[in-house]
C-alpha cells in the first residue's frame, strides 16, 4: 500500500476544517488529563491527529495525547503504515504507540475477531496512557453508512441511532468512545490533508465491493442524484436519537410504576397496566425485563416483537422463555425470570418446543 496525497481532484470544492472549528470540537475534552487517538494512517484518522495536535498545541494546559495504531498482522503494508504514523505523531509532538495483534487467527469470522481484539488492545493501552476516552475519526459519511446498513439488516429505532458522539466503549464500562468528527464530511478532511500536504495511507479494503459496507458507498452518487445526501440520512439518525431519549424516558416511568422483583432473577410486571402502554414502551420494557434476567445475551428484536404479540392473546398458561429468560402469565402479573437449563426446560415440558409453545 502506498501513501496518497490525494483521493480526489484538487479542484474539490470541499473547505479544509479550520483551526477555530477544531476547537470548537474538541472543546469538551478540555478537563481531561489524557486521551487516546485511534489513527490507523487513513486520511480520517490522520487528519483528526492533526486537528487535535494543533488544538492542544493551541492551549496553556490540557490533556496528554497519545496516537495508537492498531497492527492486526493481516497485511504486509500495515507495518510500513504503523511507521509513518509514528512520524507523524513524532512530528506533531505527540506520543504514539503501536499495538500487534500476535497468535493465530480464526478462519472464520475474521472481522469481528479482528475488532474484538483491537479493541482490547486500545483498551490496555488507554490504561497504560491514563486515558478514559479513545477518540476515533468516523465521519459524516460514516454515520450515513451505518444508518443504511442498519436499514438493510432490518433494525429497529434504536439501531437506525446509528453512532452517537459519546458511546460506551465495548465490554469497559469506565471507558469511552468519542467521535468528534461525526458532523464532518470525510471530503472537508482530505481537503485539510491537501491544504497541509499530508500524506495518508489508502487501505484497498476501503474499495473492496465483497464487502457490504463499500456496496453501499458506490450507491451514494445514485441516492445523491435523487436528493438524498449524506447530511440527510445522518439527520434521520440525529432525529432518531432525539426519539429514542424521550422513548428511554417513557420506559424508565413505565419501570417505576409497573416493575418489581422479589428476587435477583425473577421480575414481575403489572398486566393491566402492562396492556395500557404504547407498543413500543411495552416492547421495551418487555425487553429490559428479559434482558435483565436472562443468560443469553439482549434479546433479537424480531423474538421479541413476536413475543411482545403472543402476550397480547396470551391465556392464563401462558409460557415462553427468550434470550435466556422464562416469561409466564401469571393472573394479573407477567413473571420474567430466568430459563432452567435447556435439558431441564425440554424435561419439564416433554417436548423440544418449549421456546415456542404455550403450556
Amino acid at each position: 500500500m502506498s501513501m496518497s496525497r490525494s483521493a480526489k481532484p484538487p479542484s474539490s470544492p470541499a473547505q479544509p476544517v479550520t483551526l477555530a472549528q477544531a476547537h470548537q470540537l474538541f472543546a469538551a475534552f478540555t478537563g481531561e488529563p489524557a486521551l487516546a487517538i485511534a489513527v490507523s494512517g487513513g486520511p480520517d484518522s490522520m487528519a483528526l491527529l492533526w486537528l487535535i495536535a494543533h488544538w492542544r498545541a493551541a492551549l496553556k494546559s490540557g490533556p496528554a495525547l497519545t496516537a495508537l495504531t492498531v497492527d492486526h498482522g493481516l497485511r504486509a503494508e500495515a507495518a510500513d503504515e504503523a511507521k509513518a504514523v509514528k512520524r507523524f505523531a513524532q512530528k506533531l509532538s505527540v506520543q504514539h504507540r503501536t499495538l500487534r495483534w500476535t497468535g493465530d487467527k480464526p478462519e472464520t469470522g475474521l472481522q469481528e475477531a479482528a475488532r474484538n481484539a483491537r479493541y482490547g488492545l486500545l483498551a490496555k493501552a488507554m490504561a497504560k496512557a491514563g486515558a478514559r476516552i479513545l477518540l476515533t475519526a468516523h465521519t459524516l459519511d460514516d454515520q450515513a453508512e451505518t444508518v443504511l446498513l442498519r436499514l438493510l439488516r432490518g433494525s429497529g429505532l434504536s439501531g437506525l441511532q446509528a453512532m452517537t458522539t459519546i458511546a460506551p466503549y465495548p465490554n469497559a464500562p469506565k471507558l469511552a468512545l468519542a467521535r468528534p468528527l461525526l458532523s464532518i464530511p470525510k471530503a472537508r478532511l482530505i481537503a485539510t490533508l491537501e491544504a497541509n500536504a499530508i500524506a495518508y495511507a489508502d487501505d484497498p479494503s476501503n474499495h473492496d465491493p465483497r464487502h457490504t459496507r463499500v456496496r453501499l458507498r458506490m450507491l451514494m452518487p445514485a441516492l445523491l442524484e435523487e436528493g438524498l445526501t449524506a447530511q440527510r440520512i445522518a439527520q434521520l439518525a440525529e432525529r432518531m436519537q432525539r426519539a429514542e431519549a424521550a422513548l428511554r424516558a417513557s420506559v424508565t416511568e413505565a419501570e417505576g410504576r409497573l416493575l418489581s422483583s422479589d428476587a435477583p432473577t425473577r421480575l414481575r410486571i403489572d398486566r393491566a397496566g402492562f396492556s395500557q402502554l404504547p407498543a413500543e414502551i411495552g416492547l421495551r420494557l418487555l425487553g429490559l425485563a428479559i434482558d435483565r434476567v436472562g443468560d443469553e445475551g439482549p434479546a433479537e428484536l424480531g423474538k421479541l416483537e413476536s413475543l411482545y404479540a403472543a402476550l397480547a392473546q396470551a391465556g392464563p398458561s401462558f409460557r415462553r422463555t427468550l434470550a435466556g429468560a422464562m416469561v409466564t402469565v401469571k393472573q394479573a402479573q407477567i413473571l420474567v425470570e430466568r430459563a432452567p437449563p435447556r435439558g431441564a426446560s425440554r424435561r419439564r415440558a416433554g417436548s423440544n418446543t418449549l421456546t415456542t409453545a404455550k403450556t
